[in-house]
């Protein structure tokens, strides 16, 4: 991605956020993330699968919002609860549902053999975890720091891993549910994860 590319996507999150999110405390959590205490805006969004790159976060937060914006404009979908969902609601879930990969990668170096079959220095990410506390869940204890989330938005963000995370199957199926944004939430991240994005291998 390119450092234009970057700043574009950078200015789209903004303007989505703040026509979008308005309730107390939304204008503090953007100014941290917008701050030098937050990589939000060039973390990548793996290690080595999907965004594994500078903005990566980033592109990956948005390409969420798309797809869960279209997917809750289904018709289908629509009839069964996508008028349920504010804009607001949306833009919380997918905007912010991987706030807790920010400040979480670093970045090292390894020995590889370039094209010529020298070895060389590369960078490359790692995960450095400051604050172990499971991804859905740190993602929502972190954006209530700053304002308070509704039910449904806790429990999308906290169940947006779907089966693929590492909990009880049947636990991951009472949410997914129960709570009809978490299931559609689940969806858009694998879409834009699997089908926008992929690995970059």
């Amino acid at each position: 991605m390119t450092a234009q590319e970057l700043q574009e996507k950078k200015e789209e999150f903004i303007r989505i956020y703040k026509e979008n999110i308005t309730r107390p405390g939304a204008d503090k959590l953007l100014e941290y993330l917008l701050s030098e205490k937050s990589d939000f805006f060039t973390a990548p969004a793996s290690t080595r699968y999907h965004g594994a790159y500078e903005g990566g976060l980033l592109e990956h937060s948005l390409n969420v919002y798309h797809c869960l914006h279209d997917y809750l404009q289904r018709p289908r979908v629509k009839e069964v609860y996508g008028m349920e969902f504010t804009e607001e609601n949306i833009a919380i879930a997918a905007l912010l549902h991987d706030l807790c990969k920010m400040n979480f990668y670093t970045v090292d170096y390894r020995n590889s053999k370039n094209a010529q079959g020298v070895w060389e220095k590369v960078p490359y990410y790692k995960i450095n975890d400051q604050m172990p506390y499971g991804h859905g869940e740190k993602s929502v204890y972190l954006i209530q720091f700053f304002m308070h989330l509704r039910k449904e938005e806790a429990f999308a963000i906290r169940w947006h891993m779907g089966f693929s995370g590492p909990e009880d199957a049947n636990l991951v199926g009472q949410a997914l549910e129960k709570y009809p944004l978490a299931f559609a939430l689940c969806t858009a991240d694998m879409e834009a994860s699997y089908f926008m994005e992929g690995s970059p291998e």
